[in-house]
């Protein structure tokens, strides 16, 4: 006698996603406005979301406080010209949110033109006002 079991298969696109609760749907958009905000140079809308002790950890190892990603913002010692995101998730642990996502970068840093794929990690923690951003992490993609 043969038994045939169920298999059950989930396919997965690319940005597809399953039911979300509000606030990770805040928290996921306010990282994509981020890097609006950083491509359309709008530092004080991204002064607001990154928190005093914000550390930005590039994929070459380059560390940025919140200071220095607004003056080389303003100065366009770094330019981000365009960011396409592939695929982005977040958890949501009490007060702390995590960001994961995967996405196209492309700019210029120090007169030098970039555009390279990453695979990056952000921190968001709720303030009492609202979601700040306290750590950004990304690597490079083979």
């Amino acid at each position: 006698m043969i038994r045939y079991i169920p298999i059950l298969f989930i396919l997965l696109c690319p940005g597809s996603t399953f039911a979300q609760s509000t606030t990770e749907r805040v928290v996921l958009e306010l990282s994509r406005k981020k890097f609006d905000w950083l491509i359309g140079k709008q530092a004080d809308s991204l002064n607001r979301v990154l928190d005093e002790k914000v550390l930005y950890i590039h994929s070459n190892g380059w560390v940025q406080n919140k200071k220095e990603i607004l003056d080389d913002m303003r100065s366009g010692k770094l330019v981000y010209q365009k960011v396409i995101i592939k695929d982005a998730a977040v958890r949501i642990y009490g007060q702390t949110a995590i960001v994961t996502g995967l996405g196209t970068f492309e700019g210029i840093n120090s007169g030098n033109a970039f555009a390279i794929d990453l695979r990056y990690t952000e921190v968001y923690i709720h303030n009492g006002k609202g979601w700040v951003l306290t750590t950004r992490h990304s690597n490079r993609m083979p």
